[in-house]
């Protein structure tokens, strides 16, 4: 988990100097072919070929199925499986009644709570081997962007004269590429399939709409140590879980919003592929007889992201996103149970802890996409709808999320007084419909502008149309001052 696909690293620093360099490459001349092609070499192009053909010939056929996606997800399966042993035991018929008995209790606590109501379908108790299998699609629209942006700078770095030729090379390099990511995604998952607790334990909606989930051995697994019964940490974790289903569900938009962000992000992703050629000369095909090897030729090549002013818009939208989600949760689930588990307070604090210092969920999307995973006004969020809750009521409260335009922005965390001001100044029911609080601020500022112009139009009347009275000729007195 500590290794990062294609070399990623946290750092901003993109001016290395290498393309400064007599005879090196730079980030415009991946494949070190020279500027504009003059220094194109069909032999060293044929080398290259030659080795890459080897390499993935050597492979076997079991590691190029997969699909003709940027990513090989068979191998990402596969490799994640390996991760949980040999078996995993299914749940078991006490466990998956827990489970159910869990979420039921919590939906009829939470029914006070909020105004939204139940929006999971379904409640089912997963292992660690079906939450790999049904949050893989979800896994897949978050990968591909970052995969298919780094297959196509491959190909973007080559001199026009040179593209023809490597129409070949480019098949090849997008399998490399595709095993290589399928390798990475797969330890990752196979990782974060042991900790997860829930569907939505990392705050992104993983899994199926409107299925809550639970994964009884690692609840398990996580109550050792803690005061807390195993059958209360069931319940708590049930509320979180149900409560995220309510606002994904009865929010339509925000679900897009999510993974909106995170696609946006990946796409901007830009890459220095100034060692590639070093990379590409030393291949050893025989060496390679596993995916796993290909994440070594690839870190050796430390091809380091650059943050675009446009990722740094969508991670800033990202992370005030998930406070609020999280934060809303966290007052909800606080209101339906703090009065009817003793040990809620101290769970949410667990829980919020272990979120905040960098656990799995931080280093899967550090390792899969480049990207820190870690709400950090996750407090400010959660006062924020404290005290909206307490000042303006439930109502007003939820009725927030009827819009995205009406939802706090990053600077409402950091002062909310103003945010909440605002609410309590519209009323209640001032967000229950914001396409009709648009249309009434449209026609207000059509009003205005409109008697702009008749003022406009009465004084230019007033100046050209007639005379003023104190100046009226017939009064002898008019003239006098």
């Amino acid at each position: 988990m500590s290794d990062l696909p294609f070399g990623f690293s946290h750092g901003d620093d993109d001016d290395r100097g290498r393309g400064d360099k007599p005879g090196g490459s730079g980030g415009n001349d991946p494949f070190g072919f020279g500027a504009g092609g003059a220094g194109f070499d069909p032999a060293s192009l044929g080398q290259m070929l030659s080795s890459l053909g080897q390499m993935l010939s050597g492979m076997g056929q079991g590691m190029t199925g997969g699909g003709s996606g940027p990513v090989n997800y068979d191998v990402a399966k596969r490799l994640a499986r390996q991760q949980l042993g040999k078996t995993v035991p299914p749940v078991s018929g006490g466990a998956a009644t827990a489970v159910a008995d869990a979420a039921h209790l919590a939906e009829l606590w939470l029914d006070d709570a909020t105004t939204f109501p139940a929006g999971a379908t379904s409640t089912v108790a997963w292992t660690a081997n079906d939450w790999i299998e049904k949050t893989l699609p979800t896994w897949q629209r978050l990968c591909d962007p970052v995969a298919q942006q780094i297959s196509g700078m491959w190909t973007a770095g080559l001199p026009e004269e040179a593209r023809d030729m490597a129409g070949p090379m480019m098949g090849m390099l997008g399998q490399m590429g595709g095993l290589a990511f399928g390798s990475q995604l797969g330890q990752a998952l196979g990782q974060l399939a042991k900790e997860v607790l829930t569907g939505t334990d990392i705050g992104l909606p993983l899994g199926p709409a409107g299925t809550a989930a639970l994964l009884p051995t690692a609840i398990s697994e996580f109550s050792e140590g803690l005061e807390q019964p195993e059958s209360e940490i069931m319940v708590f974790l049930a509320a979180r879980e149900v409560a995220h289903q309510r606002l994904f569900v009865q929010v339509p938009w925000l679900r897009q919003q999510v993974l909106g962000a995170v696609e946006d992000y990946a796409r901007g992703i830009t890459m220095d592929f100034s060692a590639l050629e070093d990379a590409a000369r030393n291949l050893d095909p025989t060496a390679l007889t596993d995916p796993s090897k290909l994440e070594e030729i690839l870190a050796q090549g430390s091809f380091e992201p650059q943050t675009t002013p446009e990722q740094k818009q969508a991670l800033d939208r990202l992370e005030t996103l998930l406070a609020l989600i999280e934060g809303w949760v966290q007052v909800v689930v606080a209101a339906a149970v703090g009065g009817r588990l003793p040990g809620a307070g101290a769970l949410a604090e667990t829980l919020r802890r272990r979120r905040a210092t960098g656990g799995p969920a931080e280093q899967t999307f550090a390792t899969l996409v480049g990207l820190e995973l870690r709400p950090r006004k996750l407090r400010e969020a959660a006062t924020l709808w404290q005290r909206l809750t307490d000042d303006a009521g439930i109502a007003a409260r939820d009725g927030v999320w009827a819009h995205p335009d009406l939802l706090p922005d990053a600077g409402d965390l950091d002062a909310p007084a103003g945010f909440i001001d605002s609410v309590i100044g519209g009323g209640a029911g001032a967000f229950d419909d914001p396409l009709a609080q648009l249309a009434a601020t449209e026609a207000a500022e059509r009003e205005a502008a409109a008697g702009k112009r008749d003022s406009g139009a009465d004084a230019a009347e007033d100046s050209g149309g007639e005379q003023r009275p104190d100046s009226d000729p017939e009064d002898p007195e008019s003239g006098k001052k």
